[in-house]
């Protein structure tokens, strides 16, 4: 008698993906500044109030990192650029805590930023560069190391590998089994899941096996750890193809923080905080706090 595996789906709850993160781990986040961060995630781990995590961002990050770092879970951010884009030039509470020494930031332009990610992915402690030989990076940053090339006598500089313990990524669709695909290339997500020694895909829509294997090129990312159902799992910030970016509720947060950084005044963001991250139960009940009106207003078409 032949028996056949049953695959098994890999359903989680925001609860649930939350729960693979305690204090001081490496947690890297999609996206890319404005648009596909898996929103759910960032505001569970404020409420449970993790502490001192090596936040590993996209290349170009959004105020989602901003988000976390206003909300006290950060001490090291590994990524090349935190803004908005026209909304602010650079993250209001990332400028504010490293500037007063809160966080540090982990230095490195983004041929470095790959390099540690490819060296992760491959479970090398460091690949070469050589951009960045003869520059100022290994001042501020000790962690990128000088050294001469043992083949060639050139010198070239050491990136460490970054390896996070958990990568929480964004998609348009995914199947039950974890095989997402994004709308456009997700490059920047596939390099974390790469990196990561788990990933948990945050999926605007659930779709059928059948439905993924009908286009098996676009699958940006096979076999994920688990995905979380999560319709507007992106918000405030745009869905590529689904919905724009909220950019109404992105000032409103961006007003809070220049209270704070500006004046001093913690109350609007204290406000914010509680209304948006510690009030909602769940991303639920966030949905409902923002309005189904308002959501669907984002609508791209």
């Amino acid at each position: 008698m032949t028996i056949t595996a049953r695959r098994q789906e890999k359903f989680l709850s925001v609860a649930q993906a939350a729960d693979l993160v305690e204090d001081g781990m490496t947690v890297a986040v999609g996206g890319f500044i404005n648009s596909a961060h898996p929103m759910p995630v960032v505001r569970e781990l404020i409420r449970r109030r993790r502490k001192a995590l090596t936040i590993v961002g996209p290349a170009s990050g959004g105020l989602d990192l901003d988000l976390l770092v206003a909300g006290g879970c950060v001490r090291t951010l590994v990524s090349c650029y935190f803004g908005a884009e026209t909304l602010a030039p650079i993250s209001p509470m990332i400028q504010h805590a490293a500037q007063r020494g809160e966080i540090e930031i982990f230095e490195c332009d983004e041929g470095m930023y790959y390099a540690a990610l490819h060296a992760g992915s491959q479970r090398l402690p460091f690949l070469p560069v050589r951009a960045g030989v003869g520059t100022s990076y290994p001042d501020v940053n000790p962690a990128l190391k000088p050294f001469v090339d043992p083949i060639r006598g050139e010198s070239l500089l050491a990136i460490p590998a970054i390896r996070p313990d958990v990568a929480f990524v964004y998609a348009a669709v995914s199947d039950a089994y974890g095989n997402a695909q994004h709308i456009g290339t997700g490059y920047g997500d596939r390099s974390l899941y790469r990196a990561a020694e788990r990933t948990v895909v945050f999926a605007e829509k659930i779709v059928a096996n059948e439905e993924i294997r009908r286009d098996p090129a676009r699958t940006s990312i096979p076999g994920a750890y688990g995905v979380v159902r999560a319709p507007f799992g992106a918000h405030p910030f745009a869905s590529p193809g689904c919905y724009l970016a909220d950019e109404e509720h992105l000032r409103e947060y961006l007003a809070a923080c220049r209270s704070l950084v500006r004046s001093g005044d913690p109350q609007p963001l204290d406000a914010y905080l509680d209304r948006y991250v510690h009030g909602p139960k769940d991303h639920v009940d966030y949905l409902e706090t923002i309005g189904l009106r308002r959501l669907l207003s984002l609508s791209e078409y």
